[in-house]
């Protein structure tokens, strides 16, 4: 088992005594956490399928008197980009008190197999691959804009969960701590809230261990030895355990800086090529007038030379956009354009942050490949950021079809990315700092490596 090895200093913010009132009683009102996430779940349920269901909005159709484009609203508008906002200031709240993925998979593992997890499983580089197919797919079926490929995508996913739960575990968590899509995305923007559960070792080892039960931890953690928040649920079942295990505040990013431990390298491509880079092309693409350029070279072409399979756009729905009550089908060319154009800027931006980072890493005494893994880590502002900009475009675009203008959203949207920046390079040079490496070369390496995210948005924002 994996777990979090970075120290975390008790006196990294002020002591917060009301914080850890608040962490045991979420210990003992679990009753009150588990009707929260039941409830979740109903809402969740009614959401994600009585849409489906239903006919397309017609055109003239309003955000507030339709069903099927106010659930829209809720899950793409507001739900997806606050989880991602909660995670800054939280932690994985989200995860441990709300999600209804998964409560259901706990629940699943609960009468299930009992099997122990796999070794296959345990692969470090499944939250990569599961991130990338997830946001590849959705991009394809279009999960944004309709009903039945968001009950297919969230649905299949939730499925997929208490499957998973059915034959591995015992009222656990294996599909979030393992597979779950945006599970790695979680855990590292987990490290950058103020508030996480901090374990006193010495205080637990002097407890007798015969008043105290085991921690019922659904995600897997070992709770003794838990110094991250990377793969804590914020649930609070451990909070007093042993009077060891309290909610307490500490000072953003600290435990980016603090870490002592190699990056896994699975979770820097996660960041680099999967959040800034796969992420980025999934919600720039449709606006890109280099994609409509290249799609009509590349269908002249194809005329020119008689050839119009390519051109069809008979694929199913749950395999390409298939919706001609809506005028929006794609071809199998627009599958395979999509394909490459997010693959490109994936490998091109994430790249070139891959390379300015060994760049800076070479800088720093000791393995510039391992250097260049923890420097990856002080990127984690930059991009959550991005992620929560791109997501926040379906807000504000639903908006504008109401009629609800908000000429201020790009300077917001261009204010917080500066200060995604801004963060990001105040925790890179503080990696750098303690190697006792100060301005210089290093400083140029990790400002080109964060400068192109905000480029690219303006370019989205102000020349698109």
């Amino acid at each position: 088992m994996n777990h979090e090895t970075c120290v975390l200093p008790l006196t990294a913010a002020p002591r917060a005594p009301w914080l850890s009132r608040l962490g045991e009683a979420m210990a003992r009102r679990r009753r009150w956490i588990l009707g929260i996430q039941w409830a979740v779940v109903v809402f969740y349920l009614v959401l994600v399928t009585v849409p489906a269901v239903m006919d397309l909005p017609p055109p003239d159709a309003r955000l507030f008197d339709d069903l099927v484009l106010f659930a829209q609203f809720l899950f793409w508008g507001i739900w997806w980009p606050f989880v991602i906002l909660s995670m800054f200031v939280l932690g994985r709240v989200w995860c441990g008190v709300f999600c209804p993925e998964g409560t259901l998979s706990e629940w699943a593992s609960g009468f299930g197999l009992g099997r122990p997890v796999p070794r296959w499983m345990k692969w470090g580089g499944w939250p990569f691959v599961a991130f990338v197919l997830t946001t590849v797919y959705g991009q394809l079926v279009s999960v944004y804009e309709y009903p039945k490929a968001a009950l297919l995508v969230l649905g299949g996913s939730t499925v997929a969960a208490m499957a998973v739960g059915l034959i591995y575990g015992r009222g656990k968590r294996v599909w979030c701590r393992h597979l779950c899509p945006v599970s790695g995305v979680f855990a590292l923007l987990a490290r950058l809230a103020p508030v996480h559960f901090q374990v006193d070792r010495a205080t637990w080892d002097r407890a007798p261990q015969v008043l105290h039960t085991p921690v019922d931890c659904a995600p897997l953690i070992d709770i003794r030895r838990m110094t991250g928040t990377s793969e804590c649920h914020m649930c609070g079942r451990c909070a007093g355990h042993r009077g060891a295990v309290t909610l307490a505040a500490r000072l953003p990013g600290r435990e980016v800086l603090d870490s002592t431990q190699q990056t896994r390298p699975w979770e820097a491509r996660l960041l680099v090529f999967g959040m800034l880079g796969v992420a980025f092309g999934a919600f720039q693409w449709s606006a890109s007038p280099w994609f409509v350029a290249l799609k009509q070279r590349a269908a002249g072409w194809l005329v020119d030379r008689d050839s119009f399979f390519l051109l069809q756009d008979d694929a199913p729905w749950w395999l390409l956009t298939h919706y001609p009550q809506a005028n929006d089908t794609f071809s199998w060319l627009d599958g395979l354009l999509l394909l490459g154009y997010i693959g490109a800027q994936a490998l091109l931006v994430g790249g070139w942050i891959w390379g300015m980072l060994h760049l800076a890493g070479r800088l720093l005494p000791g393995s510039a490949q391992d250097h260049a893994l923890r420097l990856s880590h002080a990127l984690i502002p930059l991009a959550g950021i991005s992620v929560f900009v791109g997501l926040s475009l379906l807000t504000t675009g639903q908006l504008q079809g109401e009629g609800i203008m908000l000429d201020w959203a790009a300077y917001a949207r261009m204010g917080l990315l500066t200060a995604g920046l801004g963060w990001s390079l105040w925790l890179a040079r503080g990696m750098a700092q303690k190697h006792g490496v100060r301005g210089g070369w290093i400083t140029v390496f990790l400002v080109a490596a964060m400068v192109p995210v905000p480029v690219l948005w303006a370019v989205q924002f102000w020349v698109w």
